[in-house]
């Protein structure tokens, strides 16, 4: 998911039963779904129970407001730093990690495409290439 879409989700639109997130009007003005990981289920329950969010998944502090996808890369990148990782990480960089890690556990490039919410295969593509040139570094 874009930083965009996961602050703008909302209580309802995760999908326990069928395991999905309904992005809402994502990139392009398009409605799609992601897949909701058993692990990230329990995660979400988790934070709902302390947090108890009514209609935004991750309200702002002022009412009616979510947060802002500034603050959550602030919040990634002070994170990445107090963990005390060489590189800066961002809130992108996990997109693009998922990405180029779903090639190398044997996905079709149209499912990539599909999760990504890409509307042209060319730009999933990319995190092909970027995979194989990845490999071909390790040899």
């Amino acid at each position: 998911m874009r930083v965009s879409e996961v602050v703008s989700l909302r209580v309802a639109d995760i999908d326990s039963h069928r395991m999905m997130i309904r992005i809402e009007l994502g990139k392009g003005r398009k409605d799609r779904y992601v897949m909701l990981s058993p692990n990230l289920l329990e995660l979400l329950r988790a934070y709902w129970k302390m947090a108890r969010p009514a209609d935004w998944l991750f309200p702002g502090r002022r009412a009616g407001t979510h947060l802002t996808a500034k603050r959550v890369h602030q919040v990634c990148v002070k994170a990445s730093a107090a963990a005390g990782l060489p590189k800066r990480a961002t809130v992108r960089a996990l997109r693009h990690s998922f990405a180029t890690h779903l090639p190398e556990a044997g996905a079709n490039i149209r499912v990539i495409q599909i999760l990504l919410g890409h509307r042209s295969l060319r730009t999933t593509a990319i995190y092909y290439a970027q995979t194989v040139d990845m490999c071909c570094k390790c040899l």
